[in-house]
């Protein structure tokens, strides 16, 4: 049996995001993980409240809430990824210890250095929002072509079994529904 896990890169209109966008020259400088194709909730490793950068660690993001709710044009990819029944399951068991455990993790600032550098280091309960997808991925079984710690977001755009199911405006993504969109069929919007 098989279903789905869903990739969304983004790039956000924060500061923070500028300034990443500004020394890495790409698009998308923000991943986050679903377990349904409605994006009903994303995972990532982000801030934790709305205007401020600091605190950040674990935290759910909701399409048009939070920071998520500050922009109103997000341009985004996502990207959906066939995993096992078995594999899906132990993602849902990852992102509930992640909730259980919220308050043990932060935001890996440091991390944003070394992955610059190209330098592995991994921080025990420390994650940048791409290093926290890629070790979701690495536990449940997938196949990463590097150590989670020096995953990017630029990473998730390349992985080879990924599928992109939608390029355009992170808000745009419940307006899919009258075009007829499904599980089984892609949308593209330029």
């Amino acid at each position: 049996m098989e279903d789905n896990i869903y990739i969304i890169v983004a790039q956000t209109g924060t500061n923070v995001a500028k300034a990443i966008k500004f020394f890495t020259k790409k698009p998308y400088n923000h991943v986050s993980v679903a377990g349904d194709i409605e994006l009903s909730k994303m995972y990532s490793f982000c801030r934790t409240y709305r205007y401020t950068p600091l605190p950040a660690t674990f935290n759910e993001e909701i399409i048009g809430e939070g920071t998520l709710g500050l922009f109103n044009n997000i341009p985004c990819e996502i990207y959906q990824l066939h995993v096992s029944h078995e594999q899906k399951k132990h993602f849902e068991k990852l992102i509930r210890n992640f909730h259980i455990c919220r308050n043990e993790y932060s935001y890996n600032i440091l991390g944003l250095l070394a992955i610059y550098f190209n330098i592995s280091w991994d921080r025990k309960s420390h994650f940048l929002c791409s290093q926290f997808v890629a070790h979701i991925f690495n536990e449940i079984g997938i196949n990463l072509k590097k150590k989670p710690c020096l995953y990017t977001p630029e990473d998730f755009r390349h992985l080879s079994d990924a599928q992109l199911i939608y390029k355009g405006e992170l808000n745009d993504w419940h307006n899919r529904k009258y075009l007829g969109y499904s599980d089984n069929s892609s949308y593209s919007m330029n």
